[in-house]
Parts: structure tokens; C-alpha cells; sequence
């Protein structure tokens, strides 16, 4: 299997930088699968899990809302924010969650209301991933 190089950056660091063999990518459409010498394409992304697959071994993170430029030999992926299982507080996550619940039941404006479900949507994209069974370290 061919390979590519890979960089994932965040406002606050560069979370990913590497040689990998295929990327998955939660997008407005659904799922985007990303491998060596991929059509150039720009796109959106949604929080949701991002599966990298590095050396056979495959990986799940969570990535935030951000966009991602393929070219048939690298990729650049910005997002808000990316994070290993490992990294995600539960705690913190389930108490977005919660206030994010309750400013939908408030529903003020439209603006309002699609903050809000963002902030539940990164929230329990967070939570999904850290109760998946992760497998493989790189």
C-alpha cells in the first residue's frame, strides 16, 4: 500500500505530522476515505472520529469541525480541535454535552441553535471515541 505524508494542525499545536497509508474523515457528507495519490479536493469536516492507519496499525481520534486539502501526495487537515482517546476528559465532555442540551431547549435565534448543536455534536463525538476500544499506538 502506497503512502503519504500527513500533517493535522490545531490553533494551539501541530497535532500530526507523518508518513501514513490512509486517512478516514468524518465530513458533511458522511465518511471520507483519504490514500496515497487521492484526487485533489478540498472539504469540510464535521466533529466525528478520525481513523489514521500508520505502519498497519490503525488509530481512532477525535477532530473537531475544520477542512482538509488533499493532494496526491500530501495532506493538510486544519481543525478547531484534535484529540486522542487518552486526551479527552470525560468529565469535561459530558458536562458540554449537558450545557449544550439545555441551550437547545432554550432556542433563542437560528444562530444560537446552530451554535449550540455544534457544541453537542464536538461533544459527543468526543465521548464516542474515548468508549471505543482503541488498538495500536505510532
Amino acid at each position: 500500500m502506497g503512502k503519504f505524508y500527513l500533517e493535522i494542525i490545531t490553533p494551539e499545536k501541530t497535532f500530526y505530522k507523518g508518513e501514513v497509508e490512509s486517512i478516514q474523515i468524518t465530513t458533511l457528507d458522511g465518511t471520507c476515505m483519504i490514500m496515497a495519490e487521492h484526487q485533489p479536493m478540498v472539504f469540510a469536516t464535521v466533529p466525528g472520529s478520525l481513523y489514521i492507519t500508520a505502519d498497519g496499525q490503525r488509530r481512532e481520534a477525535f477532530m473537531s469541525e475544520g477542512f482538509v486539502e488533499v493532494r496526491p501526495d500530501e495532506t493538510i487537515a486544519f481543525s478547531e480541535a484534535v484529540e486522542w482517546p487518552e486526551d479527552i476528559n470525560v468529565r469535561r465532555a459530558q458536562e458540554a454535552k449537558e450545557r449544550a442540551e439545555e441551550q437547545l431547549r432554550r432556542n433563542r435565534s437560528a444562530a444560537e441553535y446552530r451554535l449550540n448543536r455544534l457544541a453537542l455534536q464536538r461533544a459527543f463525538a468526543r465521548l464516542q471515541v474515548k468508549s471505543h476500544k482503541n488498538i495500536g499506538n505510532f
